[in-house]
């Protein structure tokens, strides 16, 4: 485990493994790095990953502030000073992927390539889930069991019985948790897309009610040079569930 400091005194945990250019891969709200467990290998013959642990998960301080995903981006380019590394690949999912908007478009020169996976603009502009998501997620008698069914369908989960990842760092704290749900639900990159100068790929699921689909254009239309990639049938974390899709796309799109 190892640790950048950020300009507050902050200490973000972060961890390395692979070989070859840095790909730095984002985790999404309230989750550490845990998040990449299932797919990190994936990249690891062709990049060297690095992941982070936001604040208030993992191993990372949880100073009581204000977080913002802006906030998170500045704190991934605190671990990339630590490494030494000028440029890298960035890869984000989910809130993961709104961090990524702000470390693209506030810091051009250090992004080589962008892939943003099951994300919005956030704001005004972005599409929020529907009203029964928002409904089932709000009552704990239903909500884990329906976050997993966002998540993934019923037929991988009948097949992988856990533990998962993706449904958030178990050890964070309640006050860590509203943090960046709040942070998440603040995001708002729609003016500063056109910033964006790498050439970005961006993913979804079409079958993703969390994060609905109807985001990816929405960003396309936004970010100058982009494509988009929807996978068939998939939900929230199509990474995991359509790894044997979206890996490869995205190990073909950073090649490229």
């Amino acid at each position: 485990m190892s640790f950048a400091l950020a300009p507050d005194g902050a200490r973000i945990a972060y961890q390395t493994s692979g070989e070859g250019a840095p790909l730095l891969l984002l985790a999404g709200q309230a989750n550490s790095h845990h998040w990449w467990n299932g797919v990190r290998a994936d990249f690891a013959p062709y990049r060297t990953t690095i992941t982070l642990d936001y604040r208030g998960t993992g191993d990372s301080d949880a100073p009581d502030e204000h977080y913002s995903t802006r906030g998170f981006a500045r704190d991934t380019i605190e671990v990339l000073d630590e490494l030494g590394i000028d440029r890298a690949d960035v890869y984000g999912t989910s809130m993961g992927g709104r961090v990524a908007q702000w470390v693209a478009a506030d810091h051009p020169r250090r992004v080589r390539s962008l892939v943003l996976g099951c994300t919005s603009p956030g704001g005004t502009h972005g599409l929020e889930r529907d009203a029964e998501v928002r409904a089932k997620l709000a009552d704990p008698a239903v909500s884990r069991q329906f976050l997993l069914e966002l998540m993934y369908s019923p037929a991988w989960l009948a097949d992988h019985p856990g533990p998962y990842w993706t449904l958030g760092d178990p050890h964070m704290s309640a006050r860590s948790r509203k943090l960046h749900f709040r942070a998440s639900a603040e995001h708002d990159a729609w003016d500063a897309l056109p910033r964006i100068a790498a050439p970005t790929l961006i993913l979804h699921g079409d079958a993703d009610r969390f994060n609905p689909s109807a985001n990816a254009p929405l960003l396309a239309s936004r970010i100058p040079r982009c494509r988009v990639e929807l996978i068939p049938g998939a939900r929230h974390a199509y990474f995991e569930e359509r790894r044997d899709v979206a890996s490869p796309s995205v190990v073909n799109f950073l090649a490229s």
